[in-house]
């Protein structure tokens, strides 16, 4: 489970003065269920990533709180991190390593000893199918490759709660299909799975519930069917139109 009231954050602007800075997120506050796919939708540069970054603790926020499995991820990020498995938007592999080894690695990272690290490897290898690529160096490896190792290496550690931002970016439609199905078969098995996108029918396809972010804060948040309801809109497209204040045409 995953809680965030009042997350802030700002970065100063290059050679800018301190109170020139860019409000990149001004008042992010959800909640994302165990057994839920939650999905923060937005446009590029609404502050997706960023709280996803302070989720992941991987920068700070300025002031605010958020708490994963109710470990507060500012006060003890290393605490945190056992609760939490982190797919960036650039899986980052190690290209001279197969796939099997990059997940090995990271579980040795996260504490596993060498054996419970290439079990575990084995047991993710056969859950996301990538039996033909288990072996294989990453470098060369398509989009849909690369986020499967990505998602693999999150979870190496058996996390509660996955943080997945804008995964389906660069995948054609067989690989996302795949990948919807990893993410609602992870849902069914209890899992608190939040991902950023700026692609409605992706949210719509997924999510039990969505925060819609716009300039940094929280516009509406709901189900699916809740925020259509509210905007008076059907087509999900519209729906975020109007909760983020546009007109439509």
């Amino acid at each position: 489970m995953i809680e965030a009231q009042g997350l802030k954050k700002a970065f100063a602007r290059k050679g800018g003065k301190r109170n020139d800075a860019v409000q990149a997120v001004t008042d992010v506050p959800f909640v994302a269920q165990d057994g839920q796919i939650t999905g923060l939708l937005g446009a590029n540069g609404a502050g997706k990533s960023t709280t996803l970054r302070i989720l992941a603790t991987l920068m700070q926020a300025d002031s605010g709180w958020a708490k994963i499995d109710g470990v507060d991820v500012n006060k003890n990020p290393l605490a945190a991190r056992e609760h939490f498995g982190y797919l960036p938007h650039n899986s980052g592999l190690y290209p001279r390593l197969s796939a099997k080894e990059n997940i090995e690695y990271y579980g040795r990272l996260y504490g596993l000893s060498a054996r419970q690290a290439q079990n575990r490897a084995d047991e993710l290898v056969d859950l996301l199918d990538m039996q033909d690529i288990a072996q294989r160096r990453t470098e060369g490896f398509s989009q849909g490759q690369k986020t499967k190792v990505g998602l693999a290496r999150a979870m190496v550690h058996s996390p509660n709660t996955l943080l997945l931002d804008e995964p389906t970016n660069g995948l054609d439609v067989i690989a996302t299909r795949a990948l919807r199905k990893t993410i609602r078969g992870l849902r069914d098995q209890g899992h608190c799975i939040l991902f950023s996108s700026h692609i409605m029918q992706e949210v719509a396809a997924l999510c039990d519930h969505i925060a819609i972010i716009c300039d940094g804060k929280v516009a509406l948040a709901g189900s699916v069917a809740g925020i259509r309801q509210l905007t008076g809109q059907y087509d999900l497209e519209d729906a975020f139109v109007v909760a983020i204040g546009g007109k439509l045409e």
